[in-house]
């Protein structure tokens, strides 16, 4: 395995998924700037993970035309001057535009750096190469809030977005150095149809979820972000079947381990993805305490993902990834399930016990999952495979923010339920804690051998 290599790629990996929820803790701060609702700021963050997840499917194709060094070098240079421009913004439009932007350049970063780590490593060094592109998607999450608590407390939001212009020029320079330059020789043309109405499905659904509140159910902006999505919906299905190369396929769906991983997986990553988003806003706005204090709970999730890490491999190639599956999504559930009964008068140790243990069944899912997607394909199927599955991974991680964000803003307009500040948020973790129960379903039906090529060393 390549580790220069794979630390680079997990490098880039950390300043994209930084980015996706470092907002959180500092959106009641840019709320008060711009004159808006906390809850408002979570536009910025669907903004970003929206354009993250239309631009990747058409990745692949970028890949094998220019080269992944190329290709790479790009998006770090995009994401780093987006950065700039999000510090610079003035109003919530403008900084949701250039979040949009920012998506763009980390679209290119994530699946195209997984991409050439995939391509250098052998099936039986997976295990430990997946580890090394996963820890930056349970980390940065987590470490988000922290961070921004800090910043905004010592500094202002805008050092949110500033901390990354040093981060990029490292990785850019780095990128040029030590990244192949391989691509391909022949290639099909690209599918800018289906790239477009990709990016449509994903965009009006979307906003369809930020509309849906009281004041708009039944307006007609709602009726027809909803007849757009499903036109669009019908008219990809169509055009995705028809054409002879898609953006998008679906072939590598087949495969047992790789649907169970992406599709009751999806659920699950939508799921952890509001976690960090939900929890700093119910420690500021629900609890009452500072950003500094709610940020440096919330990386007690860290605590939790870093301290189970190094039993995660020996766990899954002892038990196996459907015993490991179901283990953790259990004790997930039950885990929110917890979360939501807390209150400002709970006591901190036990506060902290309940986020160190979500942290830690948290790495494990989704350890397993990234992992066992790839353990059953055949190398021909990466490519395709990889682009399909980095397009729902920022699907779900999107909705999972959106839908955080749409239940606590609905949980908040039913007067018993408002009747303490952190009535909504109680809630919402119920909700989350329930919506598990899809992927756990999922697992149960996976025959007990799925994955077993990535298990052996």
């Amino acid at each position: 395995m390549n580790r220069p290599l794979a630390l680079l790629v997990a490098a880039t990996f950390f300043m994209e998924f930084l980015d996706g929820t470092i907002l959180a803790t500092a959106a009641p701060a840019i709320a008060s700037d711009f004159g808006v609702a906390p809850v408002d700021v979570n536009a910025a963050m669907t903004g970003y993970l929206v354009a993250l997840a239309a631009g990747i499917p058409i990745t692949g194709w970028l890949t094998d035309r220019f080269g992944g060094r190329r290709i790479l070098m790009v998006a770090i240079a995009v994401f780093t001057v987006a950065s700039a421009l999000c510090a610079a913004s003035v109003n919530l439009p403008m900084l949701v535009a250039m979040r949009v932007l920012q998506g763009a350049g980390g679209a290119l970063m994530v699946p195209v750096g997984r991409l050439v780590v995939l391509r250098a490593t052998e099936k039986r060094d997976m295990l430990d190469a997946v580890a090394y592109l996963t820890w930056p998607a349970l980390v940065a999450p987590v470490l988000a809030p922290t961070v921004g608590g800090w910043l905004v407390t010592v500094a202002s939001w805008h050092w949110i977005f500033l901390i990354n212009l040093p981060l990029g020029v490292i990785a850019f320079v780095v990128a040029a150095r030590i990244v192949p330059t391989e691509r391909a020789e022949q290639l099909p043309p690209p599918d800018w149809i289906g790239f477009v109405l990709c990016g449509g499905v994903l965009g009006s659904l979307l906003i369809g979820l930020e509309l849906v509140r009281p004041s708009v159910v039944g307006s007609g902006k709602l009726l027809i972000t909803g007849i757009v999505f499903v036109v669009l919906v019908l008219a990809a299905a169509w055009w995705l079947r028809r054409t002879p190369h898609p953006v998008l396929s679906f072939a590598a769906l087949r495969d047992p381990s790789f649907r169970v991983s992406n599709v009751g997986g999806s659920t699950y990553r939508g799921v952890i993805s509001a976690v960090p988003f939900v929890l700093p806003l119910m420690f500021q706005v629900g609890f009452g305490w500072s950003p500094v204090t709610a940020g440096l709970l919330v990386l007690l999730l860290f605590a939790g993902n870093v301290g189970i890490k190094p039993a995660t491999s020996p766990l899954i190639r002892r038990f196996g990834f459907r015993t490991v599956l179901i283990g953790s999504l259990i004790a997930g559930a039950l885990v929110l399930g917890v979360i939501a009964t807390l209150r400002p008068t709970t006591p901190v140790v036990v506060i902290g016990v309940a986020l160190v243990l979500s942290g830690a069944f948290r790495s494990i899912g989704f350890s397993a999952y990234n992992t066992l997607m790839f353990a059953d394909l055949a190398p021909e199927q990466m490519v395709d495979a990889n682009t399909l599955s980095s397009t729902l991974q920022q699907v779900a991680t999107a909705l999972g923010v959106a839908v955080g964000a749409l239940v606590l803003r609905l949980a908040g307009e039913i007067p018993a339920v408002t009747a303490t500040p952190v009535g909504p948020y109680a809630v919402t973790f119920a909700v989350l804690a329930v919506l598990l129960l899809q992927p756990l379903v999922e697992v149960l039906r996976l025959h007990r051998g799925a994955g077993q090529a990535a298990t052996v060393r």
